[in-house]
């Protein structure tokens, strides 16, 4: 007798309400920065009636393009799961191994006056070198990344006083200050490449298969391996990455001061974590957009600006800062629900 059984229907899937809830308070906590950058654009112009013109936002720009590529590049490790405290180091060291390389002796350098596109590059793989070395004691050796990243921004901020001899460094070609300097439609490039560079890796992490691979090992990396993601070179190439991104923020801190002392980057890192932070960059890993990350870069850009007009002393301005990534924390685990660890 045959079998007149119907077979089963096939339910439609439908959305997980908790998942549904989760993307929208991501979406809704970048996009509270926008509101939050407007109050502080309407303060700052009742602080000082030159705070909407335009030489200040492009001023404010100008001097964000530097922390912004810090950002992009502390954004992308967070993103994985790891820490690199060391690239607030690399912003002094990698230009100022340029500087000494292309200056004579008898303005500080190390005498070898190699041609300006060698100490370019020289920059670059200062950077990636750093880089590499974190990757290679955090992902092969299987170090504590905190750890391994600060004895790293110890070691490299003793070298650069060392190799300076904690003098400033002038004198430099003019490709140390060309990113500050020229302008494209009035802006400088500096803030066109910081901007350019979050749209790549915005685009990178959105819809290349790298990018999701970032998220899924930072999300659980054990599962991401299982999935045949080759987690130990992705992760190298990150901290690689970051080191060549904090190097070309070097520069451009470079260019915008218009010299390299020994205490160049100092202290940036509490300024980075706090723009990431508020962007949404989850320190657990797995979470975060770069919309998210220079939001808040722009934020604090207008802060710190909003602040100096008011006269208001650096060390108050650096509590600020470290009250607005409590809020940003506690509001994290208002809107995921989740302890942080």
């Amino acid at each position: 007798m045959a079998d007149t059984k119907a077979p089963p229907v096939k339910q439609p899937r439908v959305p997980d309400a908790r998942t549904a809830r989760a993307v929208l308070h991501r979406r809704a906590r970048e996009l509270a920065l926008l509101p939050a950058l407007l109050v502080v654009m309407v303060i700052g112009a009742f602080v000082n009636d030159s705070f909407l013109t335009e030489n200040n936002i492009i001023s404010i720009l100008g001097s964000s393009a530097a922390l912004a590529m810090v950002v992009l590049a502390e954004a992308l490790v967070l993103i994985t799961g790891k820490f690199d405290l060391s690239l607030e180091s690399v912003v002094g060291i990698a230009p100022a191994v340029g500087a000494l390389l292309v200056l004579p002796a008898a303005k500080a350098g190390f005498g070898t006056e190699l041609p300006t596109p060698l100490a370019m590059l020289a920059i670059l793989l200062v950077g990636a070198a750093v880089g590499l070395l974190n990757g290679v004691l955090v992902v092969k050796l299987k170090l504590n990344a905190f750890i391994v990243t600060l004895a790293m921004l110890i070691i490299l901020r003793g070298v650069l006083v060392g190799a300076t001899e904690g003098k400033t460094l002038f004198d430099m070609p003019d490709a140390f200050f060309t990113m500050a300097t020229t302008t494209l439609l009035g802006v400088p490039v500096s803030v066109w490449v910081a901007a350019v560079s979050f749209a790549v890796a915005g685009a990178v992490l959105r819809y290349h298969r790298v990018g999701r691979s970032l998220y899924a090992i930072g999300g659980n990396r054990e599962a991401a391996r299982a999935a045949g993601i080759r987690v130990d070179r992705v992760m190298l190439g990150v901290f690689v990455t970051a080191g060549v991104l904090a190097a070309v923020g070097g520069l451009m801190r470079t260019g915008y001061v218009g010299a390299i002392n020994a205490n160049q980057g100092q202290n940036m890192i509490f300024t980075v974590f706090a723009a990431a932070v508020i962007g949404g960059i989850s320190l657990d890993g797995g979470k975060g957009t770069m919309f998210g990350a220079l939001t808040g870069v722009l934020l604090l850009g207008a802060v710190d600006n909003m602040l100096t007009q008011a006269q208001v002393q650096a060390h108050w301005i650096q509590a600020i800062y470290g009250g607005i990534i409590l809020v940003a924390l506690m509001l994290a685990r208002v809107t995921t629900g989740r302890a942080q660890d």
